[in-house]
């Protein structure tokens, strides 16, 4: 499998180069050259596997540098770390399912590929024969940082280093980044939002005097955002997955379309789907959830995509994103797959903050992908209705997912299952729950999480008790035009 720039489709790259660099030197996103076909055959034989043989099946073939064995290795180590099963698929209604994907370390679907993507980087570094250290500067807003710190911490030949918009988190996504051990990592506030924070990382990887730098220091950037493809390739699997348990059940049968309807601000996410289906999973239509951050939902509907908005710091922060860097993923499909037109676009986005992808690729778009915003207060009201009405208790951005469906069901009329993808655990944010359901909220945290965990009867572990009374090792605020510096003294410390 070779690899092509969304900027450059002549540009082509193995497998291990795509994820050991994360971004194409024309500043592009890696994306296969052609897409893998799953026939029915293949599709139903995941029936009798275990998850980590069907994440191993889906990420062979991306990764044919790296056998079925090795893949189904990593897979497994990665996994286990999980509790339970790690995308389970739960029945709340006739045709309404929520697919849970934080029942990882970190209690979010970021654990998902963040827990492949170290072991995959350090087989794929072995097989190229790698020996500079890989220096990974992560920019969050809220789930990815921790997820990464978790996945690489104490892993050798890397070093993470986080950076987060200071203020733009949950207090235990906080709590989970600054209380990270390990001799290879760092976390640092950014003086702005996700997007700031974001901007200067993509910038670092564009620096070619900071790389320079850092290869003096035996450092060499790569990324575990989501615009790595070792982060995507792992997302895809679940999707399958998804669809095989609805046949296993006997809720479909092979052929039937699956609506997923997926909470995202950065892309990725709703993109895997995107991918499953262009591989042959019968995936129907694709509901894209925004929150009062809406830009993805404006782009649904006018095809342009403006900068020009208010920034809103929400309840769901996850997804207090304006720049969506994986649409540019999708964009290049719809634009025939040239590269020039891509660059383009992404040019007018940083000249002029907006561009027009025109009526013709939109209406393409919209064959298969349906936008939707819930605001605040309407998905904190959505959240009180699925407790109430299911038991099932969601985090907010989840809840927004959940508004978004009902407005898509009142909308379009399918007969296709929804599923539903439950991106992060109630734990996470157990203030915000609270007040949904009515409930008077505590000042103190881990007081909020107690009351949640004894007015729900959702269980919350025991780790996220217990970051309450971790040290905090990380308290260091920059501004944007810091980071580059940051990541250099990171390196030294490496």
């Amino acid at each position: 499998m070779k690899y092509v720039s969304t900027r450059n489709s002549k540009l082509t790259v193995p497998g291990s180069t795509a994820v050991l660099t994360g971004l194409a030197p024309d500043g592009g996103l890696y994306v296969p050259e052609s897409f893998p076909y799953f026939s029915e055959e293949k599709i139903r034989a995941m029936e009798e596997m275990d998850y980590p043989e069907r994440s191993a099946t889906v990420m062979s073939a991306f990764f044919d540098e790296l056998s079925y064995d090795e893949l189904l290795d990593i897979a497994r180590r990665a996994y286990a770390t999980f509790d339970g099963d790690p995308a389970p698929l739960v029945k709340l209604d006739d045709g309404l399912y929520v697919l849970e994907l934080w029942h990882g370390r970190t209690h979010a679907f970021k654990d998902m590929a963040l827990s492949v993507l170290p072991l995959l980087m350090t087989a794929l570094k072995a097989k190229v024969g790698q020996k500079e250290t890989c220096l990974i500067p992560v920019a969050t807003s809220g789930d990815t940082g921790k997820a990464a710190l978790e996945g690489f911490s104490g892993v050798e030949g890397t070093g993470v280093v986080v950076f987060y918009p200071d203020g733009g988190v949950s207090h235990t996504q906080r709590k989970q980044m600054v209380t990270t051990r390990g001799e290879n990592v760092d976390v640092i506030a950014v003086r702005g939002n996700f997007d700031d924070a974001q901007t200067a990382v993509k910038r670092a990887f564009g620096d070619e005097e900071l790389k320079e730098a850092l290869a003096k220091a035996g450092c060499r950037m790569t990324g575990a955002n989501s615009i790595n493809l070792g982060r995507l390739a792992p997302q895809v699997a679940y999707y399958f997955s998804a669809y095989v348990d609805l046949l296993a059940a006997d809720k479909i049968s092979f052929g039937d379309k699956v609506d997923f309807c997926v909470p995202t601000g950065n892309f990725g996410n709703i993109l895997a789907a995107y991918y499953a289906k262009r591989m042959g999973l019968p995936v129907g239509n694709l509901v894209c959830a925004s929150n009062d951050n809406n830009v993805l939902t404006d782009f649904l509907d006018t095809g342009v995509y403006s900068l020009d908005r208010k920034f809103v710091k929400t309840t769901s922060p996850s997804m207090d994103i304006l720049i969506s860097s994986n649409l540019e993923r999708l964009l290049f499909e719809f634009a025939g797959r040239d590269g020039d037109v891509v660059s383009e676009w992404m040019k007018e986005l940083r000249e002029k903050r907006s561009y027009d992808i025109g009526g013709e690729r939109l209406l393409e778009i919209r064959g298969t992908f349906y936008g939707g915003c819930a605001l605040q207060d309407e998905y904190a009201g959505t959240l009180a209705r699925v407790y109430e009405e299911y038991g099932y208790l969601c985090d907010p951005h989840t809840a927004v997912a959940f508004n978004v469906a009902e407005q898509y069901a009142a909308d379009v009329d399918s007969d296709a299952p929804m599923v539903v993808v439950g991106t992060a655990s109630p734990v996470k944010f157990a203030s915000t729950v609270l007040e949904a359901i009515g409930e008077t909220v505590p000042a103190d945290d881990a007081a909020a999480l107690r009351k949640m965990e004894e007015v729900t009867a959702f269980p919350v572990p025991e780790s996220v008790y217990a970051l309450y009374k971790a040290e905090e090792r990380f308290d260091k605020a920059v501004n944007v035009d810091e980071v580059n510096k940051c990541i250099l003294d990171f390196a030294h410390r490496l």
